[in-house]
């Protein structure tokens, strides 16, 4: 009774202050979607199975004040996995056309910053069966014989499946029991991938050479249906045999087409042949005729490892592997190398000289190099060694050596790389070798740009330039520290004029970069290194870049920018503004925090700005200050808030705390606006009366007059002397106010047009209906449906459902119980749920009749639903009564569930409905088994009359 007089008084003396709280989150995950099953574990977490390809819909249903903020995440199935990267922050996860991968345990977290977050998981069990797949195979000892003639043969059936498959195996049409076929063995094979049957053949007879089918089943979990393949073994049957028209390895050049042909030699049933690559899939202009490939135009892109194989299912498929090259050649570069067992830089006479030549190619091994003297090719000599393949060089590489240099030898050398047998991939780069024409570089960097500075989001470009040396080698650049990498992610980057150009400079590209020479295209020697400093400069970092800064009127207020970097750290102007107005005041000292002291009005509320500035620019740390309320906050619990009023109405009890209500001035009232489809209904205000608001104390006033079924939305702002706050808004919903169970007299006959406060459903498809004898349509559908109410007389009403067009076979009606309180009610002593009794009685006669179900609809965070009762099919002309026990955890209703069966002979009808405190009285025999009423039945007088006679001739015998 409590609830009812908290609602009396907050609708008599409005507002009412109740004594909620802030409470920390708590959730409770439902479902919505398409699930097959819901169900808990032996611990906390709930299974919620459903159908690959459905959709999956949780939510996450909170309490808790402020409104707690909800995020989903997953792991891949087990507690321990960290979370993903990825997560949802919404109260509803919706997969459309969920696939098996995403299976696992969902977590759901609700954290509104008091106390601990409550996470709540629900694990998803994806149930699929793929089709199942059949091979056949003999054992290696006999494939010496005739295949599959007076041989053992083994099928093998495998599927993949959730839950596990039954394995059904048919010859034709006939099923195979092993018990009753000793040709025949059927066992699960072990280290298998996925679920697999064997069905062993042993010593083929003539009648083993059939239609064999495998049959798979999950027992038509989620309407998953069976599947099966079928494959017919003969005397014919044998594996595939390939054989390719190429060899394991083509090379080709960059342009050519390539055919690959792979052939069937044998096999039956014909296999079928697929071509692949590894590792990534066909080329796009790939083209497959059948057993042939061709590629069209080959580019490098195209090569790799190409696949051909043949299935039919029987023995091992047949593959062949084609290892396809394109030929590419790049980047020819040359090395000078003096003599390095002098230590030599320069080139001398009578010293040994080498020079070396590579090319970046594919395939490396395949490059043919030939050099040339002054255009006449070179061949081994006594002075000229060749090595084709140089061990002291990179891989790949060919070198001249020229053995105690002499005059003579000073010419002009070439180095030309080309693939023997191909078209058009040839690389040439001449060097020539003479006292002048060769020397060692010198690196410097010029003047000035040894410190280089770019404001941030600006270009720059880092020079080191080769001053001198002959030939003048590429520069490569570098990060001096070795951990960084290069603004484009690699470790080193070429420059052949020695010009580093970075754009859209940021700070972390601030730093020492290496500059150095490169071994090749020049002299083989030590490198020369040089350093270039980049400078980033940018303006100063400031703290707070925003901050809300409330203050009641009249009193001082300090607002600090804190610097906390800068580049260069010099500041050269500090200036407050107000409004976007300059706030005249003394040069402040640029060495000191930026702080600015000023006693808050009505009239200085606005937003400040402090700008920060250097060589590099202006930052600007922004305050918005005001005496401004903070917003209410709504609470979102509040117990039973919805009141019934007279003409279809209803009141909604509005409740809600004042976020710091002491750090602005002293908050006098509220505005409330309510709203249909964006525009008013109402519009008030609410006068606190001289009562201040408390942090974390509720504040509650009733709207009322609100149409029912009819949702709106609710707008409060905070008023203060000065100043109204900003508005925040919620959608308030009709919803069934709780009641308590009657009197356990008290039995609900529908007599009245209200019917006891039970309502439709307005999420089904069709409603009940309210019926009487006397109100019966003449035409209605003869053969189903009571003919007067449980008692007999025409009078009396009763619920049903009508089952004539337009009604469909599976279409249901839902009535609602009253929403029934039972948290003011303890339970036996040792027991903490209150035990009820529901008793009712139901009439189901046709031959079409359906299902009439019971839920128990159960509310805590979220509505539950779980069936109680349940009777389906023609169940006799008569009223027939029911009677169960309920032990509901919290707030209930009774659910009564009418649904359509196949044809429109199956109206069910309800009647004389009592849900009572306490468990179901031992019903007497007559009274369960007598069913007053049907076409056939005597009014409830007359029963109890003959009744009472028969006990007094007892008596008197």
């Amino acid at each position: 009774m409590e609830l009812f007089w908290i609602l009396l008084f907050s609708s008599v003396y409005p507002p009412a202050w109740g004594q909620g709280v802030y409470a920390p989150a708590n959730a409770q995950i439902v479902h919505s979607g398409e699930a097959c099953n819901v169900k808990d574990d032996n611990i906390s977490e709930r299974i919620y199975t459903i159908k690959e390809g459905d959709t999956l819909v949780l939510q996450c249903i909170v309490k808790g004040h402020p409104r707690p903020q909800v995020r989903w995440t997953k792991t891949a199935g087990s507690a321990s996995d960290k979370f993903q990267e990825t997560s949802l922050f919404n109260e509803t996860l919706r997969i459309e056309y969920i696939q098996r991968f995403q299976g696992g345990r969902y977590y759901c977290k609700a954290d509104n910053g008091v106390g601990v977050a409550a996470i709540k998981s629900i694990r998803v069990d994806v149930q699929y069966l793929d089709k199942p797949v059949l091979t056949v195979h003999q054992t290696i000892s006999d494939v010496r014989g005739s295949y599959y003639q007076e041989k053992t043969v083994f099928l093998r059936c495998t599927v993949n499946s959730n839950p596990p498959a039954r394995f059904i195996w048919k010859r034709g049409s006939m099923l195979i029991e092993q018990s009753k076929d000793n040709g025949v063995d059927i066992y699960e094979p072990l280290y298998t991938q996925g679920e697999t049957k064997v069905l062993k053949l042993k010593n083929l007879r003539p009648k083993d050479f059939a239609d064999y089918t495998c049959q798979v089943s999950v027992r038509n979990v989620c309407n998953i249906e069976d599947k099966s393949v079928t494959f017919r073994l003969t005397n014919a049957t044998s594996p595939p045999m390939i054989r390719l028209s190429v060899n394991d390895t083509v090379v080709v050049d960059p342009g050519q087409d390539v055919p690959l042909n792979c052939e069937v030699t044998a096999g039956f049933p014909l296999p079928t042949v697929v071509w692949s690559r590894y590792p990534r899939s066909l080329p796009l202009s790939a083209q497959v005729r059948g057993p042939m490939l061709i590629l069209r135009a080959v580019t490098p892109a195209d090569a790799g490892f190409y696949n051909c194989t043949a299935v039919n299912n029987v023995g091992n498929p047949a593959r062949k592997n084609v290892n396809l090259v394109v030929r590419t050649m790049s980047n020819l570069t040359f090395q000078i190398t003096p003599d390095s067992n002098k230590d030599s830089e320069t080139i001398q006479m009578g010293r040994d000289l080498k020079l070396s030549c590579h090319v970046d190619a594919t395939p490396q091994d395949k490059v043919n190099y030939t050099w040339y003297k002054n255009g006449a090719p070179v061949f081994n000599s006594d002075s000229l060694i060749l090595l084709r393949s140089d061990p002291d060089m990179a891989p790949g590489t060919s070198s001249l050596e020229i053995v105690d240099m002499k005059f003579r030898d000073l010419a002009t050398y070439s180095c030309v790389a080309n693939f023997p047998g191909s078209r058009g991939l040839e690389l040439r780069v001449d060097v020539n070798i003479s006292q002048n024409s060769v020397s060692p570089p010198m690196l410097s960097v010029p003047p000035g740009g040894q410190v280089v500075s770019v404001r941030e989001g600006g270009n720059v470009e880092l020079v080191c330039l080769v001053v001198d040396g002959k030939p003048r080698p590429p520069i490569l650049w570098s990060r001096a520290e070795k951990d960084l990498l290069m603004p484009s992610g690699r470790t080193m980057m070429e420059t052949p004029d020695g010009r580093l150009r970075l754009k859209n400079v940021s700070r972390d590209m601030m730093g020492a970069y290496r500059c150095q020479t490169a071994p090749y295209n020049g002299l083989n020697i030590k490198r020369r290194e040089a350093q270039v400093q980049l400078n980033v400069q940018y303006p100063p970092i400031l703290d707070p870049v925003f901050q809300d800064a409330r203050s009641r009127n009249y009193q001082m207020v300090i607002l600090r920018c804190t610097i906390t970097r800068s580049n260069p750290p010099r500041l050269t102007d500090i200036r407050w503004f107000r409004n976007g107005d300059l706030i005249r005041m003394p040069m402040p000292d640029l060495k000191e925090t930026p702080e600015l002291k000023f006693k808050l009005e009505p009239t200085n509320n606005g937003s400040y700005e402090c700008r920060v500035s250097n060589t590099a620019g202006t930052s600007t740390c922004t305050f918005n200050v005001s005496a401004q309320p903070y917003n209410a906050e709504f609470y979102f619990d509040t117990p039973n808030p919805v009141r019934i009023l007279k003409g279809n109405n209803y009141s909604f009890n509005l409740q809600w705390t004042q976020k710091d209500p002491e750090a602005t001035d002293r908050i006098i009232g509220y505005w409330v606006n309510v709203r249909k489809n964006k525009q008013n209904v109402l519009s008030k205000q609410i006068d606190l009366k001289g009562k201040e608001p408390e942090k974390g104390v509720l504040i509650s006033n009733t709207i009322s007059d609100l149409k029912i079924p009819l949702a709106y939305e609710v707008r409060l702002a905070p008023i203060t002397t000065y100043s109204t706050g900003d508005y925040i808004s919620r959608i308030i919903q009709y919803s069934e106010p709780y009641t308590y169970p009657r009197p356990s007299d008290h039995v609900c006959g529908f007599e009245d047009d209200r019917i006891c406060g039970f309502s439709q459903d307005r999420s089904d498809i069709f409603d009940w209906t309210r019926q009487n004898h006397l109100t019966q349509n003449p035409k209605r559908s003869a053969n189903t449906g009571p003919e007067t109410d449980r008692s007999g007389t025409k009078e009396g009403f009763y619920m049903y459902i009508e089952a004539s067009r337009p009604r469909v076979q599976g279409d249901k009606a839902r009535l609602l119980s009253p929403l029934f309180n039972v948290t003011s009610v303890r339970g036996p002593k040792g027991s903490g749920r209150v035990p009820y009794c529901v008793s009712f009685y139901y009439h189901m006669k046709g031959k079409h009749i359906g299902t009439l179900n019971v839920l128990l609809r159960v509310r805590s965070i979220a509505s539950v639903d779980s069936v109680v009762w349940m009777k389906s099919g023609h169940q006799g002309p008569d009223w027939r009564k029911a009677f169960f026990d309920i032990s509901p955890s919290g707030p209930f209703q009774i659910v009564f569930e009418g649904i359509r069966g196949p044809s429109f002979e199956g109206d069910i009808a309800i009647d004389d409905v009592s849900i009572t405190l306490g468990k179901c009285k031992q019903q007497n025999t007559v009274a369960s088994a007598v069913l007053i009423g049907g076409s056939h039945s005597l009014p409830l007088a007359s029963w109890l009359t003959f009744g009472l006679s028969c006990v007094l001739s007892l008596l008197y015998r």
